[in-house]
């Protein structure tokens, strides 16, 4: 089959890799324009791009593929199938029926659970226990096609925003080859979501990672985990903004909200609304992570401070 791969960050890339290594026929690859990044502004292709690139596979770059040099490009390309890994742009119906065997998208979810642009950081905000890839054929409605493929995987204590993208990322590529070299019998029964149990995984806001030292234990540990280490859950200490890395769960007697009980090797123990957590490491504004018992140290922290909430609009 002709295949146009669509992706754009490092989720992405890993799948488009994974399709070159087992020697699929990827005519083409669409990616969002590449953007300006970090202090200098300097124009830093996409992880696809670069991938795609190095295995002299054409790429395009619309502002969109619904439109104008973006469609005609892809017509030109003939695509039997379309392969979309968080692409970050809607396909449009013309689109959608261009390719003779159908668009689908790899989804890092059990859908119609966590629709949208931020399923992983949600799951683990929300302590799912089990998460997983869908892969969907695509309809105009927000990722809302009928199934043709589940793999499920477990949610650990120990998992992050980073260990569980690294794994689901892994478990997508692997399925996406197992459903391309399958493709019949795949696509033969496929399973239509149930739309009134659908959730929404919605882009994620800097107000998103603030931390409510007033919530549970567990609720705070998820909100640390879901944004760790990127882009970090947010704190106030000292009328500074801080962000915290590496909690788990603990469960010492009920203090006021954020205090810090004690600091070792460990790290931090603080009081939340109910119960304690554990955090390792920590990250002062324009500065590094670093260990909190090394922030301990240099005398940046120290048993009995208060990490506050931040005020919302801040």
């Amino acid at each position: 089959m002709r295949i146009v791969f669509m992706g754009t960050p490092d989720f992405a890339a890993i799948h488009l890799k994974r399709l070159i290594e087992e020697k699929f026929n990827i005519v083409g690859v669409f990616s969002q324009p590449d953007k300006p990044k970090g202090r200098g502004k300097k124009i830093i292709p996409t992880p696809v791009k670069i991938i795609a690139e190095e295995n002299n596979i054409p790429v395009f770059q619309p502002k969109s593929v619904n439109l104008k040099l973006g469609y005609e490009s892809l017509k030109e390309l003939s695509p039997d199938i379309i392969i979309t890994v968080a692409y970050g742009k809607i396909l449009k119906e013309k689109v959608i029926k261009l390719p003779k065997y159908g668009c689908w998208n790899v989804h890092a979810s059990l859908l119609p659970k966590y629709r949208g642009a931020a399923p992983i950081q949600r799951a683990l905000e929300n302590g799912e226990k089990e998460t997983g890839i869908s892969i969907f054929k695509i309809v105009e409605k927000l990722d809302a096609g009928p199934i043709a493929y589940i793999k499920k995987t477990p949610i650990y204590l120990e998992d992050n925003f980073e260990s569980l993208y690294n794994r689901l990322a892994k478990i997508g590529s692997e399925s996406l080859v197992e459903f391309l070299n399958k493709f019949d019998k795949y696509t033969e029964k496929l399973i239509y979501q149930d739309d009134s149990m659908a959730t929404y995984a919605d882009k994620v806001t800097n107000e998103d990672t603030y931390i409510d030292w007033f919530d549970t234990n567990e609720r705070v540990f998820n909100k640390i985990r879901a944004y760790d280490p990127i882009p970090g859950a947010k704190c106030e200490l000292n009328d500074q903004i801080i962000k915290l890395y590496g909690a788990s769960l603990s469960n010492m007697k009920n203090d006021v909200p954020g205090k810090i009980l004690s600091i070792d090797k460990e790290g931090m123990e603080v009081f939340t609304g109910q119960g304690s957590v554990k955090i390792k490491r920590i990250q002062f504004p324009g500065k590094k992570i670093i260990n909190v018992i090394d922030a301990y140290n240099g005398r940046k922290i120290k048993v009995g401070d208060i990490l506050k909430n931040i005020k919302r609009g801040e």
